[in-house]
């Protein structure tokens, strides 16, 4: 079975609690804002932005062995978001779906929330590097840029 394919309309809702969760466990205890992640932050709203012709559905790719585990999302050479359901962590799953990101749709760069050092350690294991840049987003979330380390004598 292919694992990683195209995401479809019918992945929405699975593709939306997969994002919820992901927030609320790795970022609600930097932020502790409640009437964001346990208001705004929801399964409804965020499974409408997947849906059937939406740029974010033709933009998402799932790793489907059975269940759906794990999305990507890329944009040009952006990759905009990189989720595995936290149950399946750790089982190299997001590894698979940064390298297929990488390999096949020429993805080179993303922005990660500066306080999310295990997601930055993730990032550099699979070959990207800190460039220094940040921006502040929404005003009050730091992120960093990584950049996929290319490989120059000269440096």
């Amino acid at each position: 079975m292919q694992q990683i394919r195209p995401a479809k309309a019918s992945d929405a809702s699975r593709i939306a609690e997969m994002i919820v969760t992901n927030y609320r466990v790795n970022f609600y205890p930097f932020f502790r804002n409640d009437p964001f992640y346990f208001g705004e932050l929801n399964v409804l709203d965020t499974a409408a932005e997947y849906a059937e012709g939406s740029g974010a559905l033709r933009c998402t790719y799932v790793y489907d062995d059975g269940v759906v585990r794990g999305m990507i999302r890329v944009q040009d050479d952006e990759i905009v978001k990189l989720y595995v359901e936290p149950q399946f962590q750790g089982q190299g799953i997001g590894a698979k779906l940064l390298q297929f990101a990488v390999k096949t749709l020429g993805a080179a760069w993303l922005w990660a929330l500066e306080y999310n050092q295990r997601g930055i350690a993730f990032y550099q294991r699979n070959g990207f590097v800190l460039t220094g840049e940040t921006m502040t987003e929404d005003e009050w979330v730091p992120l960093v840029k990584l950049r996929l380390k290319t490989d120059r004598s000269c440096e």
